[in-house]
């Protein structure tokens, strides 16, 4: 359950978040072969829709056209948007996005073409039946605790991210802006928690200024690139971040 919450993960922050939503590092094919069999075992739609209504969230945050707008208050944007009809705005806005990279990208695209089957397959499928087979776990424990339970814990994970982390927070880098620093949804987030400087820095492939604290996203990365498997990882300077706190920030920084 554990190892296939990490994986499933992966699949959205290293993957359709960090990856092809905000380009902020390149992958070769056999690592986004494997980050996009990641994000159907996450089923959190597929990744060409996920980076669509993301950039949208991004370009148009905080307003009508904002896929989870928190405005809306703590439900809205924490599952509430789901539930229901998208906002009108949204879908013309949506509408007017330059998705061309990722049409081009023959591995999303292969994905968004059989979704469905590899969801089965990969996020509830192999997750119940590897225990169950291979070292004889109940099938009634491995369907609910490996693929129910983890697929639950992972979707909640990132929805915080959407929710807590543009209601409760400092705002050290941009305090004009909703999204806060919440270090518990690191935790749970793989270090997607640093919210204020992602929508300060969006294409910052850390999400943060901390390295590998509370991000083990951003360590899977670097890894990667140790293996030689990514590259071109975007960076914002030391000084260009103290600078940014200095003029827009809340001030919480001074107080570490």
């Amino acid at each position: 359950a554990l190892l296939c919450f990490v994986v499933s993960a992966l699949g959205i922050t290293a993957g359709s978040h960090r990856l092809w939503s905000h380009r902020s590092y390149k992958a070769t094919l056999p690592l986004r072969i494997f980050l996009t069999i990641a994000n159907s075992m996450a089923f959190q739609n597929d990744i060409y829709e996920w980076v669509r209504d993301h950039r949208v969230h991004h370009k148009f945050s905080e307003t009508d056209a904002d896929p989870h707008n928190a405005m809306r208050g703590f439900f809205f944007s924490h599952i509430g948007w789901l539930l229901v009809r998208k906002h009108p705005d949204v879908i013309e806005k949506g509408q007017k996005l330059d998705l061309s990279d990722i049409k081009a990208d023959k591995v999303v695209m292969f994905q968004r073409r059989y979704y469905k089957p590899s969801v089965v397959l990969l996020c509830f499928t192999l997750p119940a039946v590897v225990p169950w087979y291979f070292w004889d776990e109940s099938i009634v424990i491995s369907f609910f605790i490996p693929a129910i339970l983890r697929y639950t814990i992972g979707l909640n994970a990132t929805w915080l991210v959407n929710s807590a982390a543009h209601m409760f927070g400092n705002r050290p880098y941009d305090q004009n802006i909703n999204p806060r620093e919440n270090p518990l949804v690191s935790l749970g987030a793989l270090g997607e928690g640093f919210h204020n400087y992602h929508h300060t820095f969006p294409y910052d492939y850390s999400t943060s200024e901390f390295g590998w604290r509370f991000n083990l996203t951003t360590a899977f990365i670097d890894l990667m690139c140790l293996l030689g498997l990514a590259s071109d990882r975007k960076k914002v300077s030391k000084e260009v971040i103290l600078a940014r706190k200095m003029r827009t920030g809340d001030g919480s920084h001074k107080s570490g």
